[in-house]
């Protein structure tokens, strides 16, 4: 079994930072707790002379942009740092359960809605002050913490500037702009930068890990840009390809107001579409968990009295359900706003015959078709157009909104 970072693409610098921070956080609890090697928690196998905590610190930032592995970092970091033998092995039931999210010290929080609140974070970090079950490190993982509300995110700076002696916390962000982490959390966390990984790296993954072809791999990988997740998602699913077909077929679709406006009508329905799709299971599981937990179909004195009482949790629940689809809803449009990007980007190349390979080898001839009509500035025009798009959404800008006008500024250019 390959070790817990063997799928961190393309970080050679950032996976050996971790490793040696990892030796250093098993030479504290050698220091702390020493045990006889052979007793479940070895000496550091080619680290004997690491000092207890040099290299280690007791909270982390990964930064990167989408499709790096913040989250894979952190979670690799976190099974090394319950590695029985410090060194992140794969093979131990440390590393095991912390890959596989079983693992009783470790905390993973990913916001399924537009942001991570207060209440959620004053609970995770109570509960974070606890000991370690396992002798070892209490680990807080929290995806996307550029998405913590301004209380949540004092409640966690006061953990991190106060934290127990066994607590780590690691944030995932895509920098560390005041934008995305506040300066003082910042300034209390040592940062780990991830850089986009190359698409030769991506292939090989895919290939090794997965077991696609390597030229369904090479395509995928050119495609995603770099995005390890989204390169798995269209070498393995059909309707993730359609998907993409379908977003590539826009520019030659607009030939008049009337035609952009349609255009931008479909794509937002089909990430609507999409995102209903992909939680329309859970929030029929979750509203059915809480429904029988309230006592419905219960035949009972106290039932119909419990279900009565129980609107203000279904509300709740409701609000909850609506924010995770609102998410859903603009990271299916952001993806298809990429690969929108992907083909202007491709035009802006070819006409300025730039020796680069382009990121959509299939729509190649459209983008051609495209320099030559627009030349490099109109091109430049409508990449820029697209990444404004996706700046507005997540400013807040309604989505109908932002993808009518960046539609018109495609066709007029």
């Amino acid at each position: 079994m390959p070790d817990v970072f063997a799928d961190l693409v393309g970080q050679d610098e950032a996976v050996a930072t971790l490793r040696h921070a990892a030796a250093a956080a098993a030479a504290v609890l050698r220091a702390a707790h020493p045990v006889a090697v052979g007793s479940g928690q070895a000496e550091v196998e080619g680290e004997p002379g690491v000092d207890p905590g040099a290299g280690m610190t007791h909270a982390w930032i990964f930064t990167g942009p989408p499709g790096s592995g913040r989250s894979v970092a952190a979670r690799a970091f976190a099974a090394a740092l319950q590695c029985a033998y410090g060194t992140g092995c794969g093979e131990c039931p440390g590393c095991h359960t912390t890959m596989t999210g079983t693992h009783a010290d470790v905390r993973l929080v990913v916001p399924e809605g537009l942001s991570i609140g207060v209440g959620e974070m004053r609970a995770l970090v109570l509960r974070a002050a606890s000991t370690p079950s396992g002798g070892r490190w209490q680990i807080v993982i929290i995806e996307d913490a550029d998405r913590l509300t301004e209380a949540a995110g004092n409640a966690l700076l006061k953990a991190i500037e106060e934290p127990p002696p066994r607590t780590v916390f690691l944030l995932c962000a895509p920098s560390t702009h005041p934008d995305d982490v506040s300066v003082t959390i910042r300034s209390r966390c040592r940062v780990v930068p991830l850089r986009q990984p190359s698409a030769a790296a991506v292939a090989e993954v895919l290939v090794r890990r997965d077991g696609i072809a390597p030229d369904v791999a090479q395509w995928a990988a050119a495609a995603a840009q770099g995005h390890v997740g989204r390169a798995r998602r269209l070498a393995r699913d059909p309707e993730a390809r359609q998907r993409r077909d379908a977003v590539l077929a826009v520019p030659r679709r607009l030939t008049g107001v009337g035609a952009a406006l349609d255009a931008a009508s479909a794509l937002i329905e089909a990430a609507e579409a999409e995102a209903e799709a992909s939680v329309a299971e859970a929030d029929a599981a979750e509203r059915a968990a809480l429904q029988t937990a309230l006592g419905a179909g219960g035949t009972g004195r106290g039932a119909a009295g419990a279900m009565r009482g129980a609107a203000g949790q279904l509300k709740d629940l409701e609000k909850r359900q609506k924010s995770r689809a609102t998410r859903a809803q603009r990271d299916a449009l952001d993806r298809a706003l990429v690969d929108l990007a992907g083909f202007y980007r491709d035009a802006l190349t070819m006409a300025l015959r730039a020796p680069v390979a382009p990121v959509h080898t299939d729509t190649a001839a459209m983008a051609e078709a495209g320099a030559q009509k627009w030349d490099a500035e109109g091109a430049l025009r409508r990449l820029e157009a697209v990444l404004e798009c996706r700046a507005a959404i997540e400013a807040n800008v309604k989505p109908r909104i932002a993808v009518e006008a960046m539609m018109l500024t495609l066709w007029k250019g």
